[in-house]
């Protein structure tokens, strides 16, 4: 299929579609929301003040008042492995509270489609790399995002429990390290991704002689850029329907080594990058394997890191005053 046909099939299937994405402020949302207006889509996309996920009432009310024939479900108490640790219990509660509530809800509002979207970090700590879907159940997350980690796993348990007893068409996607415009910068609670480009265009700004990164930089990962993931989200949506889950990332290796270089390389940062080894490395290799997602989307090229960073550090420079700090 060309370009245009694909782009034409898109249209025909988003084209006046009732379309409700919770979350539609967040990193996700913020950049699928657009795209799925711009195929014609009539997206609703409530804010926290208009309807608490966390109160069933509300979110029922929420499903009463929109009628949507989709749900994206994209809402989560989310963020890094610090603030994971500091408030675990906050995490899981909120999230397992979200997912059940929206899942039930639509399921009861006779919503036509559900997708959700859950991370890599609901596979288990040790899965063997490159990580298959089947993967899922073979062991414990790890240990620091565990509470949130599982109650996203839940998200499975779930589309799959309401697949089987209704026949409802609860669909699971996983992305891999996802980075790009609109993710969370601050420090305390962002991905390396975003954590490091803040650094780095400070240092810059600053003139600093030196930037303190964490680690030895030999761990490996699989990041993917937030507009790839959208698009496959936008193009999957309406066709994909399984109670198995399905990865999407870029399945490309880069040590964390080579990502921080390049960060600092598109910066302009002229001086040190000091490695601070007494810091943890975390799981030392963690790609993604994309076989299943290859198999349906054959066509797909994963946007460059490079050209995926120069662009997200660029959108950072232009929002900074607004990003997510």
């Amino acid at each position: 299929m060309t370009p245009v046909d694909k782009e034409s099939a898109l249209r025909a299937a988003w084209q006046g579609r009732r379309v409700l994405v919770t979350g539609g402020g967040g990193f996700v949302g913020s950049n699928l929301v657009p795209k799925l207006r711009a195929l014609g889509g009539d997206v609703t996309a409530p804010r926290r003040a208009q309807y608490d996920l966390l109160d069933q009432q509300q979110v029922r009310r929420m499903f009463a008042d929109i009628r949507p024939e989709t749900t994206v479900h994209l809402a989560a108490r989310s963020a890094g492995i610090l603030a994971n640790t500091q408030f675990p219990a906050e995490f899981c509660y909120e999230n397992l509270l979200m997912n059940t509530c929206v899942l039930h809800e639509a399921h009861l509002a006779g919503v036509h489609k559900y997708v959700t979207l859950i991370g890599g970090c609901s596979y288990p700590a040790h899965a063997p790399s490159p990580i298959r879907e089947e993967e899922l159940w073979n062991g414990y997350p790890q240990a620091e995002s565990a509470p949130y980690s599982l109650a996203k796993r839940m998200d499975v348990v779930m589309a799959g429990a309401y697949r089987q007893q209704y026949g409802f068409d609860a669909n699971v996607l996983l992305a891999g390290n996802l980075y790009g415009p609109g993710d969370n910068f601050n420090l305390e609670a962002s991905h390396v991704i975003p954590a490091t480009i803040r650094k780095m265009v400070e240092a810059t700004e600053r003139g600093d002689k030196v930037v303190t990164v964490w680690g030895t930089g030999t761990p490996v990962r699989d990041f993917v850029f937030i507009d790839d993931v959208c698009d496959v989200m936008l193009s999957e949506a309406q066709s994909y329907s399984s109670g198995e889950i399905m990865n999407i990332s870029s399945g490309v290796p880069t040590t964390i080594r080579e990502l921080i270089e390049t960060v600092a390389d598109l910066c302009g940062y002229q001086g040190r990058l000091e490695w601070d080894t007494s810091k943890p490395d975390g799981q030392k290799h963690k790609v993604y394997d994309v076989s299943r997602f290859r198999a349906r989307v054959p066509d797909f090229t994963p946007t460059p890191l490079r050209e995926g960073l120069r662009r997200t550090i660029e959108w950072f420079q232009r929002a900074h005053a607004t990003a997510r700090l």
